[in-house]
């Protein structure tokens, strides 16, 4: 089985973030919705997937290496402890490679072993029941379904479907959790968890901050120059906005209550010019004197 350092393209003493990143990249490049009908991209998906699983988890990678457990997260057999165990025969005589155990001896070594790990005494059967590893999944969502909730359908490297509640105000990094849906357990274990890593993609014109949501509203040197009342875009829907007149660009104007969970969205206006020749307005400057001259550069000399 592929090593998951090899897998991931990680060294073995990469920290978590290295993890991380690699895993994300990695994810994004072979999933199965962006490479549909691609065996090669699914299984190694699934590979990606599995490594990540063992290595963002510092219980399992401590045991990973040291050889406690294998690739898969599977048990090695304690070979050291059956060593010891097992190391001086009648007579002194050292335990040999290649040594020949019967059907009993077998028996009786894995009776040992299982005893060791907390199974029932000598005598009668053996269970051995042990939860579900976590599995681990990422999620891109869209800037508006994490600020208003949704709900999503993520496909699993199996092909399975698994719908995602997106609660609102889901910020990048931040990690879902679904109890039970993770790896089945062993025996009479439960299932292990899946948690789901969410990216919020940006948006072309929200940013937010905080919980409040920012926006750059260009509006037209009548409007800027008159006043006006222009429709804007929100995070819950399109609003109606009353521009002051004599706005300038750099005017921030706020509309409460419409940002993220109750908060606010800022709107900074930010003149802007046709790109068309205007022939009036251009004459209309040339021949206008203002009442009350202003030099908008003045704070800027002498420094």
């Amino acid at each position: 089985m592929e090593d998951p350092y090899e897998i991931l393209g990680v060294k073995r003493d990469a920290s978590t973030e290295e993890i991380r990143s690699a895993y994300r990249k990695l994810a994004k490049l072979h999933h199965p919705d962006l490479n549909p009908g691609k065996k090669e991209a699914e299984d190694r998906f699934k590979a990606v997937s599995a490594a990540y699983d063992l290595l963002s988890d510092p219980e399992k990678r401590g045991r990973f290496d040291r050889g406690e457990i294998d690739a898969s997260g599977q048990e090695r057999p304690p070979e050291r402890q059956f060593y010891r165990d097992f190391g001086e025969g009648p007579g002194g005589q050292k335990y040999r490679a290649g040594a020949h155990f019967d059907q009993e001896d077998l028996s009786s070594i894995f009776e040992q072993a299982f005893r060791q790990r907390g199974g029932p005494g000598a005598g009668g059967h053996r269970s051995f029941n042990m939860r579900g590893a976590d599995a681990h999944y990422g999620l891109s969502v869209s800037f508006l379904d994490a600020a208003s909730g949704a709900k999503r359908r993520l496909t699993l490297p199996d092909g399975q479907m698994l719908d995602v509640n997106i609660p609102a105000g889901l910020q990048s990094g931040q990690v879902l959790r679904l109890a039970g849906k993770g790896m089945p357990g062993y025996g009479d274990g439960e299932a292990g968890d899946a948690l789901i890593e969410i990216t919020v993609e940006p948006h072309a014109f929200f940013e937010r901050d905080g919980n409040n949501v920012r926006l750059i509203l260009p509006v037209t040197l009548k409007e800027a120059v008159l006043g006006a009342k222009v429709e804007v875009p929100t995070v819950k829907g399109p609003v109606h906005l009353t521009i002051p007149p004599n706005s300038t660009s750099g005017t921030k104007l706020r509309l409460k209550g419409r940002g993220i969970r109750g908060a606010d969205q800022y709107v900074e206006l930010k003149v802007a010019l046709p790109t068309e020749e205007e022939i009036e307005l251009e004459t209309f400057l040339k021949n206008w004197e203002p009442k009350h001259p202003f030099d908008p550069r003045k704070h800027m000399r002498g420094r």
